[in-house]
């Protein structure tokens, strides 16, 4: 299950994983997000062990979603060494986001 990330423990969980890190920025009232969400719950699955993959409400964390600059969601991080190392805005079928994601692993 994808991880809930938040202004809290976001530099734990994100910047000082070990392993790379996909971020889904989301929000309950954006449709496409929900195209996405259960693409990242699979992720999180399939790359346990492998990879952090987690998920922050923008409306409930707005400290994370200022420093990064979002202004679409969903928006999808990816994190290596604390470092954003790739990006994906909108809904995107799963290949493109684990295609981003074995890039880093």
């Amino acid at each position: 299950m994808a991880l809930e990330i938040t202004d809290a423990n976001f530099e734990q969980l994100v910047l000082k994983s070990d392993k790379p890190v996909l971020v889904d920025f989301w929000a309950e009232w954006c449709g496409p997000c929900r195209m996405v969400g259960p693409v990242v719950e699979e992720l999180a699955k399939e790359y346990d062990g492998k990879a952090v993959v987690g998920k922050v409400n923008v409306d409930h964390n707005p400290g994370i979603s200022m420093k990064f600059g979002i202004r679409n969601i969903p928006a999808l991080l990816f994190f290596k060494n604390g470092e954003i190392v790739d990006k994906q805005i909108g809904a995107v079928p799963k290949s493109v986001l684990a295609n981003k994601l074995n890039a880093q692993v």
